[in-house]
């Protein structure tokens, strides 16, 4: 590649919407343009990397048994209204009409459309196990688009569906697709890990992973314990719990206290001169469009998917202000899970051990002390609503636990027969009989895979490409293109590097020098050699971008350098 015919608009500065470090340098570095918000061109440079990372998928999906092919964007509505998922899936489904009146969505993933695939074709247990993928274009119509790649409403992913006859055929498909994950993440230069997860909007009946890059721009929050022994996204995780001992009956009776104007909890613990955690927090929501309030000690915070889960829900939100005054008779800040009615209350097993609280008196500007759990209110359920915190025990009561953040970059989910019972993926056993096949799902965002690398692997002059995906292995620089020696010798590496199969870029640009290493430091490739004065005498000066200084040495010594790991 001749960087004088190559489109690389590099950019001095990054647009002043650009947050993310990955996003400000794939800017910069002529990758990636917007076109519309999420909404991104991949440009020479930056389409190279996105073929090596899937070609790198494809090698690891086709090493584990999965057969690629390529569905629709364009699904039929009525495809997930028989899911069930049409209206669940909420704004984030794209939806269309034909000049026909006929209802279709942008695929924002593919489960209905694959099942409905293997409903059609597959018939017999002699054709099971199966394992299916594509590389495709998904949709979703985010609400905030942002961190370029990380977060858009169209975006390239890997996803892939099994289909078998026994819940042990699934589990060997899982760890099969986990192994090739891990493989993968590996190989395109990720610090990740994998961390049990909640199936969300997907669902299923089984275990779920997400694999998370670290980084500190991640939405996401792991929490791990210290040595290691155990992971989770923050929706999903647990702490250790032992049963208190038994609380002391002798509490007093409620007692109805003046807080005008004292209604979070920060105000309530100046108030009243105590620990948040000896306070009672009761938060009202919606779930599916039921009133549901959740009592959490109010040092901690409510894990909504927890409650999702627990009532079987498919939608939660917190209830606004006019709902609550409808629920409770009071303001916000102000509601108590004692005298609650018309409301399914969930308590907190912490909530449920203390041996009295402070919590709100349904009243407006009033607070209730003495609040004992069991006698002054009882809840439907008792159990764990709230999220982990850093420095509780992990599970296995083996660590404590530690908070980093990162970018799920891959999620696989057991997914049973939750669409293979709704759209018909059924086949005939050995004895003849119909049965339902048993399915996983598999996905890999391809192309945010782009920002998570870059978001580990970058300096304040650029990027710093892992070699197996980096655009290039090596930039060849002259220093100058006027002086012919260096120019023949630049074109003779060039050519050498490219008759071994090796990629290479040649800034053969009638540019300053100094402007040709600030765009080499900002596109990042491994291996730079810049021909400069020693050029008459066959010397170079051979640079890994990674790495602190330069080394003197002849073209040849440069060449082997980086050909001889390639070639071995």
């Amino acid at each position: 590649m001749k960087q004088s015919q190559l489109l690389i608009p590099t950019l001095r500065e990054a647009p002043a919407d650009a947050e993310a470090a990955s996003h400000k340098l794939m800017l910069r570095a002529g990758l990636i343009r917007q076109l519309a918000s999420g909404v991104y061109t991949y440009l020479p440079l930056g389409f190279r990397v996105l073929r090596k990372v899937q070609e790198i998928v494809r090698q690891e999906m086709d090493r584990a048994g999965a057969q690629e092919l390529l569905m629709p964007a364009m699904q039929p509505a009525e495809l997930w209204r028989e899911s069930g998922r049409y209206e669940v899936y909420g704004p984030e489904l794209i939806r269309l009409k034909d000049r026909h009146d006929r209802e279709f969505a942008l695929g924002p993933t593919h489960e209905e459309v694959i099942t409905s695939l293997v409903a059609g074709e597959v018939s017999s247990y002699r054709q099971l196990p199966m394992t299916l993928y594509q590389i495709q274009t998904k949709y979703r119509d985010e609400r905030r688009p942002r961190f370029g790649l990380l977060r858009g409403r169209e975006f390239l992913m890997k996803d892939a569906y099994s289909f078998g006859r026994s819940w042990e055929e699934l589990d060997e498909t899982y760890r099969a697709m986990y192994d090739a994950y891990t493989r993968i993440f590996t190989r395109v230069g990720l610090n990740f890990r994998a961390v049990q997860a909640d199936a969300g909007a997907i669902g299923g009946e089984g275990e779920t992973h997400e694999f998370m890059a670290l980084a500190e721009i991640g939405e996401d929050t792991i929490v791990v314990s210290e040595n290691g022994t155990y992971a989770a996204n923050l929706e999903k995780a647990e702490m250790f719990w032992e049963e208190p001992t038994a609380a002391d009956s002798d509490i007093p009776a409620m007692n109805r206290v003046h807080t005008p104007g004292v209604h979070t909890i920060e105000q309530l613990r100046v108030h009243f001169s105590i620990e948040a955690s000896a306070l009672i927090k009761t938060l009202l929501y919606l779930v599916d469009d039921r009133p549901v309030a959740v009592a959490v000690r109010g040092d901690r915070e409510v894990n909504e998917t927890k409650v999702l889960n627990a009532l079987g829900g498919e939608r939660i939100e917190l209830a606004d202000a006019a709902a609550v005054e409808r629920l409770t008779g009071a303001a916000v800040g102000f509601a108590g899970p004692a005298g609650l009615a018309g409301v399914t209350l969930l308590v907190d097993r912490e909530v449920q051990a203390m041996p009295a609280g402070i919590a709100g008196a349904n009243e407006t500007d009033y607070h209730m002390e003495n609040v004992k759990p069991g006698r002054d209110f009882t809840g439907e359920r008792i159990g764990d609503f709230r999220n982990a915190a850093e420095g509780d025990r992990s599970p296995d009561g083996s660590g404590l636990l530690q908070f980093y953040r990162g970018i799920e970059v891959g999620h696989v989910f057991k997914l049973g027969t939750k669409y293979s019972e709704k759209l018909g993926a059924k086949y005939l056993d050995e004895g003849g009989r119909r049965q339902t096949a048993i399915m996983g799902c598999y996905g890999i965002g391809i192309s945010r895979i782009l920002s998570a690398v870059v978001e580990q692997h970058y300096d304040e002059n650029g990027i710093l490409w892992p070699i197996e995906i980096a655009p290039a292995a090596v930039h060849i620089i002259p220093a100058s293109v006027k002086d012919e020696g260096q120019l023949q010798l630049a074109l003779a590496l060039y050519r050498r590097f490219t008759e071994a199969g090796i990629e290479a870029l040649l800034d053969d640009r009638d540019e300053r020098a100094g402007v040709k290493f600030k765009d080499a430091d900002l596109i990042g490739l491994p291996y730079r050699i810049v021909v400069g004065r020693e050029a008459a005498e066959g010397r170079v000066e051979f640079k890994s971008r990674a790495l602190e200084g330069k080394e003197a040495m002849t073209a040849d010594e440069a060449f082997d350098r980086i050909a001889a790991p390639s070639q071995g």
